[in-house]
């Protein structure tokens, strides 16, 4: 019998069938899970999404694996990212051993860089480049996160294991790594800085740098040299660089550890006022939502949801504002069709519409007091219990008998009489 873990159960079932049996612990020189580098991040409950998307973007692993609770959570985090992006697998127990094949060796030809599954996932696979991987869902035991985590820092490569705590479960969190006998760094989601300062260093530390220019680029090498400054070639490189990458997302205030309160969620007029506005040509009628609309709105225009301020959804089409200050970036990147989506066109408006009507609740009418009767009289009250006249018996009869004693049988009529 051979396990990564040996749970009491497991003991057991050893103990009843196998005689004899040696136990060899090939880890016991070694800390567990030494080459795996844990980190609990605190994050607001609205915003457990996005920080997955930055730590998945921080990291910017070959592979990663993103382990959720349930198959609703799987489809949901997989449109989500695949929206924003990233190509995404989903690994989930609904899924067939062919699909499941077939996502898997996605990931091995590195078709796609994100899997996100259920625990199904936890056992019985093995990514050669996996690097990371994200509890979405904090796991229900220790076994859960040690075999979760077991997936990187596999045959003496390096990977880290991140955990996304809210803030309401970090007592349970600390419990859960302290029964595991597992140190975790403890800190925040990356913010969208920490990322654009990672990828800069990404894109120093490439190794493309160090190879030697080949013969068949030198004829549009010097081409460039000859009709551009070298500054200007370093910036378009830059421009190229961070255009393919998808842009972070900008997270809540970050909250004092030991309060276990959910921070307020900002709204839209928290981020600006006075923005530009675009019209969008779906509403209603075709089951518009902002849950969809924003992020369909920030991969078509560059931006970040922050710089979306309000939405006004009406039958056939949805009003949205945005910042100002990226409204005319925002619909050159567009272009002159408008076209977001399949169906889907923006264009802008010159004024700002006018404000939806505001109506007041109105006011529950005061009950009017009880009219009395001046004529009116009470009805006649029941005698109380204690009120009733004693049990008196019957008097007897003269003859010896009893007033309540049996009725005489009155005679029946007969024919002869």
């Amino acid at each position: 019998m051979f396990s990564a873990t040996m749970p009491r159960a497991i003991e057991a079932l050893a103990k009843t069938y196998q005689r004899d049996a040696q136990r060899i612990n090939t880890v016991s020189a070694q800390r567990q899970h030494a080459d795996i580098a844990y980190r609990a991040l605190v994050a607001a409950g609205h915003d457990a999404e996005n920080a997955i998307f930055n730590v998945l973007r921080y990291y910017n692993a070959a592979n990663a694996i993103v382990f959720c609770a349930t198959r609703a959570a799987v489809t949901r985090l997989a449109s989500r990212f695949q929206n924003r992006g990233l190509s995404v697998v989903a690994l989930s127990g609904e899924l067939s051993q062919a699909a499941r094949s077939h996502a898997l060796q996605a990931l091995r030809d590195h078709r796609a860089q994100v899997c996100v599954a259920t625990d199904v996932a936890a056992r019985g696979i093995d990514l050669p480049d996996l690097d990371l991987v994200v509890h979405a869902d904090l796991p229900k035991n220790t076994e859960a996160l040690l075999h979760r985590s077991g997936r990187t820092g596999r045959a003496g490569r390096k990977g880290a294991s991140v955990l996304i705590v809210p803030y309401s479960a970090r007592r349970r969190t600390e419990r859960l790594l302290r029964d595991a006998r597992v140190e975790a760094q403890w800190g925040e989601p990356p913010s969208a800085d920490d990322i654009m300062q990672r990828d800069d260093q990404r894109l120093l530390a490439d190794p493309l740098f160090a190879t030697a220019p080949q013969q068949s680029e030198a004829a549009i090498v010097n081409a460039l040299l000859e009709q551009h400054d070298p500054a200007q070639i370093a910036a378009a490189f830059v421009r190229l660089y961070r255009k393919g990458q998808a842009a972070p997302e900008d997270l809540a205030p970050s909250q004092p550890v030991g309060d276990a309160r959910q921070a307020p969620r900002p709204t839209a007029q928290d981020n600006f006022t006075g923005g530009a506005w675009v019209v969008l040509s779906i509403g209603h009628t075709k089951s518009a939502e902002p849950r969809w609309l924003i992020p369909m709105l920030c991969k078509a225009g560059g931006i970040s949801k922050r710089q979306i301020g309000s939405i006004r959804i009406d039958l056939n089409e949805t009003l949205v504002e945005i910042d100002a200050a990226q409204i005319d970036g925002f619909m050159a990147r567009i272009g002159e069709s408008g076209k977001l989506e399949k169906g889907v066109y923006i264009k802008r408006l010159a004024n700002a519409p006018t404000p939806a009507p505001q109506y007041a609740k109105p006011q529950r009418a005061e009950r009017p007091e009880r009219y009395e009767r001046p004529d009116r009289q009470e009805p006649p009250r029941k005698p109380h219990k204690a009120h009733k006249p004693a049990f008196v018996p019957h008097k007897k009869k003269r003859d010896g008998g009893h007033a309540s004693g049996p009725k005489p049988k009155k005679a029946k009529w007969h024919p002869a009489d």
